[in-house]
């Protein structure tokens, strides 16, 4: 699995949050690449992101994270 942008697509490094979470977030656990395949809200405001791989990683309202977010350009 390659979870990062080919063909030249213009990526860049962005805070995240609970809120500004998105599909297709590339978010580097432990030194490997996982990119966010689906979202489910949780009670109190978290997030549990589910990663192509079959990963699982819960994160509360105070959890800040850097990930990597393909630029699109239209």
């Amino acid at each position: 699995m390659n979870s990062f942008p080919t063909g030249g697509a213009a990526a860049s490094p962005v805070d995240i949050t609970t809120t500004t979470v998105q599909r297709g977030d590339v978010i580097q656990i432990g030194g490997q690449p996982c990119r966010v395949a689906d979202l489910r809200q949780l009670p109190g405001g978290a997030k549990r992101l589910l990663f192509e791989s079959g990963e699982i990683l819960t994160m509360h309202t105070r959890t800040r994270l850097i990930a990597v977010r393909v630029l699109r350009r239209w």
